[in-house]
């Protein structure tokens, strides 16, 4: 008996589990280190050095004659090149309008090759004259012929020369007037050729205002082009930190990935403003609103088409700035 309860006495502190040490400082160590990782992957604090909204450069093409729009092939959302033919807008009254100048020019060119051949034929008669003056001269001399003969043939050549001179001011007359039917020729075959509607430059169409069949006026506005392939940002940045800021400086912009995360772009610095200006309501806090900051352009690739016209951005620019 006393056997057994010494041996029960000797188990008994070997009855329970080993204690364990505390979860909390292991649970602080991993944290810590977490926040170390991810502090050495990012980018300082993490601020941006701008923000803004992207912009695209927009052109609005309008209709440079007017009439009826025969033909107009452009939708929103397509892809137009540059010198694509996208339109025509009715030149009937034009062709009419050139068929007949061009029936009075070809009149007054009749006219004009009719007067010089009037002047040709004076030049001949005065030729002759001349000659048969020089030849009573001769005979003048030799007494072989009288005064009045020669001041006859004087006579006929004085008024040979003011025939011809008359014929030549009819001659610039006609001559004038067939400038002036080859200036409103040319003028017509310029509306007709505008008649024509030739996108100007390749983009996207972004807004149409007219359909086929419609009467438009000259300067009617058609549709709304901008090239998508490469958009601008448009930020602000303090008088702090232009002086790191220069032309053809690269940069990062950032925008929306998803709801956690930002996608990173390339862009170049591409415009920097020469004057300050408020900063825009709807960059900044109310606070910073009355602070003068300078407008900057950073020109970002899209050929996936990703950023939006009136996106938000930020910039990083890649020499530190205060």
């Amino acid at each position: 008996m006393t056997t057994f309860r010494s041996n029960y006495t000797t188990m008994l502190p070997y009855s329970h589990p080993p204690t364990l040490p505390p979860a909390q400082p292991l649970i602080l160590a991993v944290f810590v280190l977490l926040v170390a990782l991810l502090a050495g992957c990012g980018d300082g604090d993490g601020a941006s050095d701008a923000y803004g909204t992207f912009e695209a450069t927009e052109v609005r093409l309008a209709a440079e004659v007017g009439g009826r729009l025969l033909h107009f092939g452009v939708d929103e959302g397509a892809t137009l090149a540059a010198g694509e033919a996208v339109g025509l807008i009715d030149t009937t009254d034009l062709a009419l309008q050139r068929r007949e100048v061009r029936a009075n020019r070809t009149a007054v060119r009749a006219k004009a090759r009719s007067v010089l051949a009037e002047i040709d034929v004076l030049a001949e008669e005065r030729q002759t004259l001349r000659t048969e003056q020089q030849r009573l001269q001769r005979l003048l001399a030799d007494s072989a012929a009288t005064q009045q003969q020669l001041d006859q043939v004087d006579g006929q050549l004085r008024v040979i020369e003011r025939r011809m001179q008359a014929i030549r001011s009819q001659n610039a007359a006609v001559l004038s007037e067939l400038e002036a039917l080859d200036a409103r020729l040319a003028q017509l075959d310029e509306r007709l050729r505008k008649s024509r509607i030739v996108n100007p430059v390749a983009g996207t169409v972004l807004t149409t205002y007219a359909e086929a069949h419609e009467l438009v006026h000259p300067g009617a506005p058609l549709y709304e082009i901008a090239d998508l392939d490469t958009m601008i940002l448009r930020a602000y940045v303090s008088g702090a930190q232009l002086p790191h800021v220069r032309l053809g400086q690269a940069a990062t912009v950032l925008i929306d990935e998803n709801e956690d995360a930002d996608r990173a772009l390339p862009g170049t610095v591409r415009w920097i403003a020469s004057e300050a200006e408020f900063t825009p309501t709807m960059i900044q806090t109310k606070e910073e609103r009355v602070t003068l900051v300078y407008a900057v352009e950073i020109h970002v690739p899209n050929p996936d088409g990703r950023i939006k016209i009136g996106m938000p951005g930020e910039v990083r620019f890649r020499e530190a700035t205060p």
